[in-house]
């Protein structure tokens, strides 16, 4: 069975020119026009699709109308010596009712009926310009090549062969902060030397005695401000040994588990470690200074 006369008419009809030198990408025009009263669908196929790209390569043509695809060579050697055989064709059929989009295309070109087809084909011409002409008449053919897009090497760049060496200060680790908190724990604290109460003292307290008492305080409720500045202080210096205390167990701890992690000799050491934070050890003074506050709290009392 014969095929159906092709609808379209094609511009160029028979051959797409591509004019050189073919280094940079050379595009050629193909207009379409439909002097038909009804849609016209079309799709452009190639016998070398990785040397050309087309767009577009499929559509409608409305009635009455016309529409441009570009036909675009991609760069390449060109070989005068090379015989060309690229071909187009151009597939066409009328357009089913309603809206057409892309799936709908895909579909209605995979479904056709292969008897409603209508096609053209078309011839590739490479054609030169008169300069790549007198240039291959003298037999130099190196113009239709392609420039290397390879870099050129780079010089490698040598390394000073003195070198400055910096003296590097040695830094405490952990291990040894966990040891100077150890020794500073080991120092034993000192004792309050506060004084005995006398037998006297441990006698029970009778009604003459508690009137003797409070006729002191009385007497002392001028001091009773500076009275209770010094307690303020006693209690931030407990906090303040509490705090050190748990500072001073949470090393040990730190320290024993530094041990236990110590690599083998076998493992390489570096110097470069986290810094360590300085931690104030107890001063004995504090312990003096609580002592003769407790002292004379008491002595106060007991007096």
């Amino acid at each position: 069975m014969s095929k159906l006369e092709q609808v379209l008419i094609l511009e160029p009809s028979g051959e797409l020119k591509f004019k050189g030198p073919f280094t940079e990408v050379v595009t050629s025009n193909l207009k379409l026009n439909n002097p038909t009263d009804k849609r016209v669908c079309f799709k452009v196929k190639t016998t070398a699709p990785r040397r050309y790209c087309v767009r577009p390569n499929s559509g409608v043509v409305e009635p009455s109308s016309s529409i441009n695809v570009s036909v675009m060579l991609q760069p390449f050697d060109y070989d005068p010596q090379e015989k060309n055989k690229h071909k187009f064709m151009v597939q066409s059929m009328f357009a089913p009712e309603g809206g057409i989009d892309n799936e709908t295309m895909v579909n209605m070109w995979k479904d056709a009926d292969q008897t409603q087809l209508m096609d053209s084909k078309l011839k590739c011409v490479f054609e030169l310009p008169p300069e790549a002409l007198q240039a291959l008449a003298k037999g130099k053919t190196n113009v239709f090549k392609l420039e290397s897009s390879t870099p050129p090497p780079r010089k490698s760049v040598s390394a000073p062969s003195i070198i400055k060496r910096v003296p590097v200060r040695p830094i405490k680790n952990d291990l040894d902060a966990a040891k100077e908190a150890k020794e500073v724990a080991a120092v034993p604290p000192v004792k309050p030397n506060i004084p005995k109460p006398s037998p006297e003292a441990k006698r029970p307290v009778t009604q003459e005695a508690t009137v003797a008492v409070k006729a002191v305080n009385v007497g002392s409720s001028a001091s009773d401000s500076d009275m209770k500045k010094v307690l303020d202080e006693c209690r931030r210096l407990q906090a303040e040994v509490s705090k050190l205390q748990a500072e001073n167990a949470q090393i040990k701890d730190d320290g024993l588990r530094q041990r236990k992690a110590t690599p083998s000799d076998n493992q390489t050491f570096t110097t470069e470690f986290a810094p360590v934070a300085q931690r104030s050890a107890i001063p004995p003074v504090l312990y003096l200074l609580a002592a003769l506050i407790l002292g004379f709290i008491l002595g106060k009392f007991i007096l």
